[in-house]
C-alpha cells in the first residue's frame, strides 16, 4: 500500500438520494477525497452542491426518481457524458416504513415502497453496470437497513423490500465479480435523517430507538460514511456480495 487508499482522484461517483442525510454525507466525503460526484434525487441538491464546492470539489446535480426507469437511464447517461464514465455508485435513495401491522397496510403502501426500495434499486444497477463494464470495473454500494437482516413490527413491506435489496446485492455480486465489479450492501442502523425526523421529534420514540442497540443511541449520517468509503476503495478489494451492518449491535441482539 504505497499510496493513500482513500484517494478517489480520477474516479467518478454517482450518489442517489444525495440531497440530504447519509447520501449527502457520502457525496461530500467522496468529493473531499478527489472524486467527481453526481448527486441525484427527486428534489434539488443545492445544499450538497454548496458543501462540495466549499470543500473545493467538483459536482453536478441531476434530478432523478429512481422508481422510473427512464429517469435512471437519463441520470446514468448524464454521469457518463459529464465526467466520462462511472466508477462508484452509492445507491442510497429510498423511502420509509408505514408503521402499522401487515393486514392494515395497503396495496398503495406496497407499491410505493417496493417501487423505490427494490425496483428502483434494480433500475440503478441495471444502468450502472454497463457503464462500469466500459470502465473496466467498479464498486456498487447499496443502502439497505438492519431491516435487511431482521424483522420488526409494523414494517412488513419495508422489511421485505430491504431483504430483497440484500438478495439482489448478493446475486449481482456473483453476476459481475469476474468482470471486476464489486457489489455490497450497507445495512444501516437507525440514523437521524430527514426521513426519520418525525420519529425523533417524540422523546418516547428517541428513548425507544436508543434502546435497540449496544451504544444506547441512534446514529448520525456521518457515521455511515466510513464503510461506504472502505467498500469503494482498494482496501475493500476482496469485499463483494456482503451485507455489512453498521447498527451498534442491533441486529445481533
Amino acid at each position: 500500500m504505497t499510496k493513500p487508499q482513500f484517494d478517489f482522484t480520477g474516479k467518478v461517483a454517482w450518489v442517489t438520494g444525495g440531497g440530504t442525510g447519509i447520501g449527502q454525507s457520502v457525496a461530500v466525503a467522496f468529493a473531499q477525497l478527489g472524486a467527481k460526484v453526481v448527486i441525484s434525487g427527486r428534489s434539488n441538491g443545492d445544499e450538497t452542491l454548496r458543501l462540495i464546492k466549499e470543500a473545493g470539489g467538483d459536482a453536478k446535480f441531476v434530478r432523478c426518481d429512481i422508481s422510473k426507469a427512464a429517469d435512471v437511464q437519463h441520470a446514468v447517461q448524464t454521469v457518463a457524458d459529464t465526467y466520462g464514465g462511472l466508477n462508484i455508485a452509492f445507491n442510497n435513495a429510498g423511502v420509509g416504513v408505514v408503521g402499522v401491522p401487515l393486514a392494515e397496510q395497503t396495496e398503495k403502501d406496497y407499491d410505493y415502497i417496493m417501487d423505490t426500495d427494490l425496483k428502483g434499486l434494480f433500475f440503478c444497477m441495471k444502468y450502472e453496470i454497463p457503464e462500469m463494464l466500459k470502465a473496466g470495473g467498479g464498486s456498487i454500494i447499496n443502502t439497505g437497513s438492519v431491516a435487511s437482516v431482521i424483522g420488526d413490527p409494523g414494517m412488513a413491506i419495508y422489511v421485505a423490500a430491504k431483504h430483497g435489496a440484500a438478495g439482489m446485492t448478493k446475486a449481482a455480486a456473483w453476476d459481475y465479480g469476474r468482470q471486476n465489479i464489486r457489489v455490497n450492501l450497507l445495512a444501516a442502523g437507525f440514523t437521524n435523517t430527514p426521513m426519520t425526523s418525525n420519529w425523533l421529534s417524540d422523546p418516547k420514540m428517541v428513548e425507544m430507538v436508543s434502546s435497540w442497540n449496544a451504544l444506547g443511541r441512534y446514529a448520525m449520517p456521518d457515521e455511515m460514511v466510513g464503510l461506504v468509503l472502505l467498500l469503494a476503495s482498494p482496501l475493500g478489494s476482496f469485499m463483494s456480495g456482503g451485507v455489512y451492518c453498521v447498527d451498534a449491535g442491533q441486529s445481533v441482539h
